[in-house]
């Protein structure tokens, strides 16, 4: 049973902890150390088939369990969590270099969305339809079975389990595969979830994406796939799926733009700004932060010099420390791919305002200050392509067809962020953005419960509601034809 101190990890698969078929692993590294802090099994299609095959035969049994015993198990298993929340934070500051703050929200958040789920158990039910004299005809939702669950890096814990919960409910089993580079405390959750869920019911195999994701994806008993990830990695999943006509739930990327309007406060806006990028949470690496700013000139200079003095405050450093804001980006291939996103911006003529380079004193660790740039035009790449990091891209505007055309003009469409004090400019906006999910004046939290989903490559789907939950069952229709006795 894996700890936040072990340094060698198996697979969940079962009720059994084993290692992958071919015994090869993976190093978890520390990225504020770049040291190994431990290994997982680095799993491939064997392994894939025998968590399928675990889950198969589970799921029967636990789509036959009545649903408040399936939300009470549930419930246990977020007190659980709770009771070890600590723990799991660590674990996620370790292993995903989170600042602990961030991690313990985290944590907390993963508990309530199986809290959540668990209360929307009942909702699970058909319908009664409208027929002759003679007949009677009803619908039902059934669970797919087997529900194989891919998640990202960036929120390791949080999403490992908080997108277990809803197919969980629904009745299925499901086989998870974390991130290759933030596995360990996706484990931890099989851990503490071994005595309370049912073996076969919750399967956690480990490994790269071409090799045990793709085959996860591609298995034919499992019906039903969810992943969220970048775009590239998602029409690899559609195009895997396809073969058995699967359904399929992709929450992507963004490139969300956030608008400031003339008449808005700029210090107010500015605040909301850096809080809606993530920075202290999870290093602006988020689908929903809003890294493209558009202001209005006439709020400009304002604006820039709140953002900035917000921007200088910030503390980057070691994400253990209570009084870090930032910790390091996840993994060596993302660090190197974020500062190449600062280099584009300089090449392509955008002012660099502030950051871009490694701390001063941080000599390992895979740091970058945040960073903000000015002048930035729709072309730039720092302008259409999702960075994914501590990168905020600022454009002025005049116009407001043209801005809304700005704000539109790349391929994702994820959630937009309006900041204005007149009630027609924010829902004539709101009406116009393409995007899943619009505040007004908002600082990117939303509550509990809200559906949350894409427009365009941004995905497709909605989760985090009940909406979600009845995404993992299937409706079937029953027609009853009554017959007289003569």
């Amino acid at each position: 049973m894996p700890t936040a101190t072990t340094t060698d990890a198996h697979m969940f698969i079962g009720g059994e902890w084993i290692d992958a078929a071919d015994g090869a692993t993976l190093a978890s590294i520390d990225p504020s150390t770049e040291e190994v802090i431990g290994e997982v099994p680095a799993g491939g299609p064997a392994d894939v088939e025998r968590a399928v095959g675990a889950a198969t035969a589970a799921a029967a049994s636990w789509a036959a369990t009545p649903w408040p015993d399936r939300a009470r198990l549930l419930r246990d298993l977020a007190e659980r969590i709770r009771n070890n929340a600590e723990e799991l934070a660590q674990l996620d500051t370790a292993d995903a270099g989170l600042p602990l703050l961030g991690s313990r929200g985290d944590v907390a958040g993963a508990a309530a969305e199986l809290e959540f789920f668990a209360g929307l158990g009942s909702e699970v039910k058909g319908d009664t339809l409208p027929t002759s004299a003679g007949q009677v005809a009803m619908t039902a939702r059934e669970p797919y079975g087997v529900v194989g669950r891919i998640v990202p890096f960036n929120h390791p814990f949080k999403f490992a389990t908080g997108k277990c919960a809803a197919p969980l409910m629904a009745g299925n089993a499901v086989v998870l595969k974390p991130a290759e580079h933030t596995s360990l405390s996706a484990l931890r959750l099989a851990a503490l979830a071994e005595d309370i869920l049912p073996p076969g019911v919750l399967n956690v195999v480990t490994g790269t994406g071409p090799e045990c994701g793709a085959a996860l994806v591609a298995h034919p008993a499992v019906p039903r796939v969810a992943f969220t990830g970048s775009v590239p990695t998602g029409r690899a999943v559609l195009s895997g799926a396809a073969q058995h006509i699967k359904h399929v739930t992709l929450e992507l990327g963004g490139k969300n733009p956030m608008i400031v309007f003339p008449d808005a406060d700029p210090r107010r806006a500015a605040r909301a700004a850096v809080a809606g990028m993530n920075l202290r949470r999870s290093m602006g690496q988020s689908c929903q932060s809003n890294s493209r700013v558009l202001v209005h000139t006439g709020v400009k200079d304002a604006f820039l010099a709140e953002l900035l003095d917000i921007v200088a405050g910030l503390r980057v450093g070691d994400p253990r420390d209570s009084g870090t804001d930032l910790g390091p980006l996840a993994f060596r291939a993302h660090y190197d791919r974020v500062t190449g996103y600062v280099a584009a911006g300089r090449e392509d003529g955008a002012t660099l305002l502030t950051g871009g380079r490694r701390p001063n004193g941080l000599r390992r660790g895979f740091y970058l200050e945040p960073t903000v740039f000015g002048d930035v035009r729709p072309g730039m790449r720092i302008a259409h392509e999702e960075i994914f990091g501590p990168v905020i891209a600022v454009t002025d505007w005049v116009d407001e067809d043209e801005m809304i055309e700005v704000a539109n003009g790349v391929e994702y469409g994820l959630t937009a962020n309006v900041w204005t004090d007149d009630l027609s400019s924010a829902h004539r906006t709101a009406r116009r953005l393409q995007a899943g999910l619009v505040w007004v004046n908002g600082e990117g939290r939303k509550p509990l419960g809200t559906p949350f989903g894409g427009f365009k490559h941004s995905g497709l789907g909605t989760e985090g509601s009940l909406e979600e939950l009845l995404s993992y069952t299937r409706s079937k229709t029953v027609v009853i034809n009554l017959h007289d006795d003569d």
